[in-house]
């Protein structure tokens, strides 16, 4: 099961959160990746943890003021990036596109989803992953696994039935170890998650506690 600490805009430590998730990975075995502000993503990746960037743009390099160009954020640590979070929703047009920016910078991608019928389409762009997160679900301390596991499941089928090398990632509400063996039990590859640790008082016990089944 692979790990994603989107950080979005919380006041934490980006730094000691992910040098929290360094440790824990290397303790662990299991696969963490944080996901910081554009601005902090050369001092994650410094700690030596797995860095995602929370979103790249979908443009090459020009007059596009404002962007986070894919190349850039590959350059500062970056090694894989978020896109279509329900918290910036892109068309699917913008989406295509910055995958294949990402492609370009080397970078991972995982493509965000409300339910599986949008799973199904931008599976169809080609990601390496897709995450299915109902946003009434996002920041709260229910999980989409607990609360609609029929979700997660119809998420893994379509993605299947469009490209079984897609991986299906579970966000939304996803705070414990609980929740990330009913993710795994519902045919999920991995979790995406963000309070749960970002808020946490302390972000290391709370990984420890996440990861504690795969041990």
């Amino acid at each position: 099961m692979f790990v994603l600490v989107n950080l979005k805009a919380y006041p934490c430590d980006p730094v000691a959160v992910a040098k929290a998730a360094h440790d824990v990975a290397e303790e662990s075995g299991v696969r963490i990746a944080i996901a910081p502000q554009a601005a902090d993503i050369a001092a994650v990746a410094d700690t030596g943890v797995e860095t995602w960037a929370q979103h790249v743009s979908p443009n090459d390099y020009g007059s596009h003021t404002g962007s986070t160009l894919a190349e850039r954020a590959a350059a500062a640590g970056a090694e894989g990036t978020l896109l279509n979070h329900s918290e910036n929703r892109m068309k699917l047009a913008d989406i295509d596109a910055s995958v294949g920016a990402a492609e370009r910078a080397g970078l991972e991608t995982c493509v965000c989803a409300n339910n599986p019928e949008q799973i199904g389409a931008v599976a169809a762009l080609g990601p390496d992953s897709v995450a299915v997160e109902p946003p009434e679900l996002i920041g709260g301390d229910v999980s989409v696994a607990s609360a609609d596991p029929d979700i997660v499941t119809d998420a893994v089928a379509a993605a299947e039935a469009v490209d079984d090398a897609v991986d299906v990632y579970c966000g939304a509400g996803i705070s414990t170890g609980d929740d990330l063996t009913a993710a795994d039990d519902l045919g999920a590859s991995g979790v995406l998650l963000a309070s749960g640790v970002a808020k946490a008082d302390d972000p290391k016990a709370a990984l420890e506690d996440l990861v504690a089944p795969l041990r």
